[in-house]
């Protein structure tokens, strides 16, 4: 096409200068004085007409090629776009799937740090006991995560997340052979059963030193199978749906009414906390913990280094709690992250001083609480709620960690570590920061949903796990003797010692 264009511009080129020269050539004569002889005008006009003939041929010429270009060449534009229209959907199913994949990764690595929390638990109680109860501190809290796995992969798993009845509980998913292995269910599953590893094992340390080792495996088992499960359907029942586990958009009836608990301060905390509570009415204070008009006495810890430690490790732990409730991998874990940080930061700094005033110097056990208090309650609001409101939450979480410590002492109640003003009274506390801080405005309806829904999760493990502990202290046997309890439960229990080459027994 474009040689043919390129002859045809030639051509009329060529006859332009054909008709100059001849013009050239009759004024060169005329002005010689050279008489024109009719004939010669005559060739002239002869040639012109050719010219006119052909400059006629070469449009008809350049029209044809312009309708070629018109027919040929304009379409192969459209088929370029047409390729690109075909590779968009294809590309944008590649950036899904990578995302989704990333998602998975995200959930998993943070469902392991959840699960090393098992860990800080483990040495927070160590820390806070004596020797002589070491292995039977171990033994509960590697155990209760053995029990709730197992608990929770048969039975919880669906009373969780099961296709709702009435908003109550879950009525199927329990069982999950028929999912296939690279199914995203296994995903979730795995971040939810360290959730349930961590409700359980909150009670071990409120109870720790005079609990015998058989009943405090049975109410793992009840707690991971039953009161955790059915609790948690209540607020986060239709998060299974989209794993594949129930009926998506089945809701409980908490989370109908809106109430919101993001990672867990009533789910997980108060829930832990009200088990905790019930245990130690039931169980009744340690040997030597209070004396006979009341008074507390101290019993201290073998091992406060120890103690910091599992704070800290809880505290890494909680970045995965925290952050890895957005079930995404995606720009909103940044704020989450740093409110987990800013909250417990702050509450420890406020635990401290309080407890300053209180008795005169800065207390080790009540700032590394503090510190937790502080992450419980972060945990509910981390993601509505800016950092400068994570700050006071934090404050107030330190403070409630001082004060519920002495309330708790002051009614004769043997917390061995602090459980209950933790998880407890700090669970409450996060529950209602949802409301109070959230940064798109107060909301008085949302703070009575709030309420309700903390206070019927409170009573609701608080009244079930209290049956549960009378039932198996009458049938079974929960607490130790006296005399094993001055022993050592490591002793009574375990026929062992984690100290062989030291003292660790309060008898000669």
């Amino acid at each position: 096409m474009v040689m043919k264009y390129y002859k045809s511009f030639l051509l009329v080129t060529c006859l332009g200068l054909l008709i100059q020269t001849s013009f050239l050539d009759a004024q060169n004569e005329t002005s010689a004085g050279v008489e024109v002889p009719k004939v010669g005008l005559q060739q002239v006009e002869k040639k012109l007409d050719q010219i006119i003939d052909k400059l006629d041929d070469s449009q008809k010429t350049l029209k044809e090629v312009a309708g070629e270009v018109r027919n040929v060449e304009a379409p192969e534009a459209p088929a370029v776009v047409a390729a690109d229209s075909a590779s968009a959907p294809a590309e944008q199913a590649t950036v899904k799937t990578l995302q989704l994949n990333i998602n998975y990764v995200w959930i998993v690595l943070c469902g392991a740090l959840v699960f090393n929390m098992q860990a800080g638990f483990a040495m927070v109680e160590l820390g806070f006991a004596r020797a002589k109860n070491s292995i039977n501190i171990v033994m509960k809290n590697f155990l209760d995560f053995c029990i709730s796995t197992i608990a929770f992969l048969f039975v919880g798993c669906g009373l969780m997340f099961g296709t709702s009845w009435k908003g109550l509980v879950g009525t199927d998913s329990f069982w999950l052979s028929h999912f296939p292995s690279d199914s995203d269910m296994w995903v979730f599953w795995f971040f939810q059963v360290v959730f349930a590893g961590t409700a359980c094992t909150i009670v071990s340390g409120a109870m720790a030193e005079r609990t015998k080792f058989v009943g405090y495996l049975v109410y793992a088992a009840v707690l991971a199978g039953v009161i955790y499960p059915v609790c948690g359907h209540w607020v986060w029942g239709r998060f299974g749906g989209p794993f594949g586990l129930g009926t998506e958009g089945s809701k409980g009836w908490l989370e109908a009414l809106g109430y919101i608990d993001f990672a867990g301060s009533s789910v997980v905390h108060s829930v832990g906390g009200a088990c905790a509570l019930a245990g130690i009415m039931v169980i009744g204070p340690r040997v030597g913990r209070f004396a006979k008009d009341g008074t507390p006495r101290l019993i201290a810890g073998h091992n406060i280094p120890l103690a910091a430690l599992g704070t800290f490790i809880l505290w890494f732990g909680w970045f995965g709690f925290n952050a890895g409730s957005t079930l995404v991998a995606s720009g909103a874990i940044g704020r989450i992250a740093v409110n987990t940080a800013v909250a417990p930061a702050a509450a420890a700094i406020a635990a401290m001083i309080s407890m300053w005033f209180v008795q005169g110097r800065p207390d080790v056990g009540i700032t590394l609480n503090g510190c937790l208090g502080g992450a419980v309650g972060v945990t509910a609001c981390c993601a509505n709620i800016t950092p400068a409101s994570a700050f006071v939450v934090g404050i107030v979480a330190g403070l409630l960690t001082t004060f519920a410590t002495i309330g708790i002492e002051r009614i004769g109640l043997d917390d061995a570590v602090g459980a209950v003003p933790v998880h407890l009274v700090n669970g409450w506390w996060g529950i209602l920061s949802v409301a109070f801080f959230n940064e798109k405005g107060f909301d008085p309806r949302q703070l009575g949903v709030q309420a309700l829904g903390v206070f019927s999760i409170t009573v609701a493990a608080f009244v079930v796990c209290y049956v549960v502990f009378r039932c198996v202290h009458a049938f079974i046997g929960l607490r130790a003797s006296d005399q094993e309890q001055q022993d050592g439960l490591d002793f009574s229990e375990h026929s062992s010692n984690a100290y062989p080459d030291f003292h660790t027994s309060e008898q000669p």
